[in-house]
């Protein structure tokens, strides 16, 4: 019994360590400002899939000209995409349809992109794509910026 009581209290205490380390490291990513909640899609195919699959919800945090994004549910401290100002092209804007309604945030509005020849799809709220496409816009002099 009292080994049952121990190993219960030790899983309890590492899910509530697990939970810690989530909060700790977004609060971490959040530290020096410029976050925003945006779920991405990486290498998407031509035609539109409205499946709602490959969705992975993150942070984004801007970096100069970089946009770090981070997956919300890992532990590692490094961001799992990296994608350079002068190399996004803005195709397409659309809201969410079908299935996707469902996987992402109730206000989501859809950004399709490509970045080094790869298409991605980025969902942000309204005021996140605002700030998005105001700081594609304000890049450097001398830079494209190709924002549909």
């Amino acid at each position: 019994m009292f080994l049952a009581l121990w190993v219960g209290g030790l899983v309890v205490a590492l899910v509530a360590i697990g939970l810690f380390v989530f909060g700790l490291r977004r609060r971490l990513i959040q530290r020096s400002g410029g976050t925003f909640d945006c779920s991405l899609r990486w290498d998407v195919p031509a035609e539109p899939d409205f499946s709602g699959k490959g969705w992975v919800y993150g942070v984004a945090r801007y970096s100069g000209d970089k946009v770090n994004w981070f997956r919300v549910f890992s532990y590692s401290p490094r961001p799992r995409r990296v994608l350079e100002r002068s190399s996004i092209e803005v195709v397409a804007r659309r809201l969410p349809e079908g299935e996707e309604e469902l996987a992402l945030l109730s206000d989501a509005i859809v950004l399709g992109c490509l970045h080094r020849e790869t298409r991605l799809e980025l969902a942000m709220s309204e005021d996140a794509l605002t700030g998005f496409l105001a700081w594609l816009e304000a890049a450097p002099p001398g830079q494209r910026v190709n924002v549909a």
